[in-house]
């Protein structure tokens, strides 16, 4: 297995496990789970899902890598790196179109797949890049701040459009 087939593989598996992890809170709603996944219909909720998924994902990437005895560079760098620019991608793709034309499910499924196969693509660049000095640290505590933004926001979010459940009028997690 080389480290490419991997990506590509992450890429579908990463998509399926989106349908999955949408409605792992409304599941089992718990703490843990809010920061994690989505606790409502909102753009911003369904953000923390692509980032827990890709972490996910990765996680067992990793597991891959150490199986397969591949090189790769950069690991946790590049798992933030993942988890931030697959939202970046996914809100400049999808807030335009969204503003023009309103929630679309076929454009939103579209978009996702757009952003984790983009991100994938930068990730497996970033993994066959040089060794990137304080790399984990950077990683560790790039997640850890990600995490820490998401239950902020998941109990206290800005009344903005990004934040908004239209589909019951509410923002962040019922109380």
């Amino acid at each position: 297995m080389t480290l490419k087939k991997i990506k590509t593989i992450g890429i579908i598996i990463t998509f399926s496990m989106c349908f999955i992890t949408h409605y792992l809170y409304s599941w089992y709603p718990n703490p843990l789970f809010s920061i994690l996944f989505p606790v409502n219909e909102s753009i911003f909720e369904h953000m923390k899902m692509i980032s827990s998924t890709i972490l996910i994902w990765q996680i067992i990437e990793h597991l891959l890598i150490k199986k397969y005895n591949l090189k790769a560079n950069n690991y946790l760098l590049t798992s933030f790196i993942l988890s931030i620019l697959s939202i970046i991608v996914y809100l400049v793709i999808y807030m335009p179109i969204y503003n023009l034309m309103g929630e679309n499910f076929i454009i939103n499924i579209i978009v996702l797949f757009i952003s984790i196969y983009l991100a994938n693509n930068i990730g497996y660049l970033l993994l066959k890049s040089k060794k990137i000095k304080h790399q984990k640290l950077i990683g560790y505590l790039g997640i850890i701040l990600l995490y820490i933004t998401f239950a902020f926001l998941t109990y206290d979010p800005p009344k903005t459009k990004l934040f908004i459940d239209k589909r019951n009028n509410t923002y962040g997690i019922k109380t």
